[in-house]
């Protein structure tokens, strides 16, 4: 059995659907986005309680940061997780780099940090759609919500969101870059990650489960009970603005 498993997302691939399947089992960890911007490692330090920056070397809080993090990410299991956005890797590879000096590859650094991992590329093949989504969650504020509708993530105040062609372009190009930047990682740093696609993760999510499960070795048994916590955001509003970004490429061509 390997150690874990590190997800290498982007945003609105369906990282937080398939984080909180593998979650739900009990078996593989707690998989979060412990490496990510500065307010959101600071939210995760208070939460764990870590002694402030003032109070000790850059290294030691990293050492410190690093060990409450692969505890929060095992949780109750023997299988630590980790999401990881292609935007974050570069700054999570320094902070390992103040841990372990002088290794010649990121992989290195993350088998120091990590252990034996599986490498998992999440990735979502309709990018416009991911796009779409990413625009609409920023606008809207709402980021996710459950399959009865309440909401689970908000991350701004409720609006409407409103069609952008060049908004939309604009992330469309970003999200088709970050992906094609974690193949370019991928090749370069020797790893063969396991493919794990949008599309049939959110259409066979017991069947994405025991791929990821046999890759890791850990028993798959009773995992056809595991329902997703997270339900589509996907809607008339969305397939329009997919409709109306066509017609405006095509008129911009």
């Amino acid at each position: 059995m390997l150690d874990g498993y590190i997800i290498c997302a982007t945003p609105r691939s369906g990282s937080t659907l398939l984080c909180n399947l593998l979650a739900s089992t009990r078996k593989t960890g707690n998989p979060n986005s412990y490496y990510h911007r500065t307010e959101i490692m600071r939210h995760w330090a208070a939460e764990w309680s870590l002694p402030g920056c003032d109070t000790m070397s850059a290294k030691e809080f990293s050492i410190a940061y690093l060990e409450a993090t692969i505890r929060a990410g095992t949780g109750e299991t023997n299988v630590f997780g980790l999401r990881l956005m292609r935007e974050y890797l570069e700054g999570l590879s320094s902070l390992l780099d103040q841990i372990y000096p002088g290794l010649s590859s990121d992989v290195h650094r993350f088998e120091c940090a990590f252990g034996n991992v599986l490498y998992i590329h999440l990735t979502r093949e309709n990018k416009l759609a991911q796009a779409v989504s990413l625009a609409k969650a920023e606008q809207s504020g709402l980021w996710h919500i459950a399959p009865d509708g309440t909401e689970i993530e908000r991350l701004g105040l409720p609006q409407d969101p409103e069609y952008d062609f060049k908004l939309i372009k604009r992330k469309l190009t970003k999200l088709e870059a970050h992906d094609a930047a974690w193949i370019e990682w991928f090749e370069q740093q020797g790893i063969t990650p396991l493919r794990v696609e949008y599309e049939i993760l959110s259409e066979d999510p017991t069947g994405t489960l025991i791929q990821i499960y046999e890759a890791l070795g850990v028993d798959a048994q009773k995992i056809e009970a595991v329902r997703p916590g997270v339900a589509k955001l996907a809607n008339e509003i969305s397939l329009d603005w997919m409709r109306r970004f066509y017609a405006d490429l095509s008129s911009a061509a």
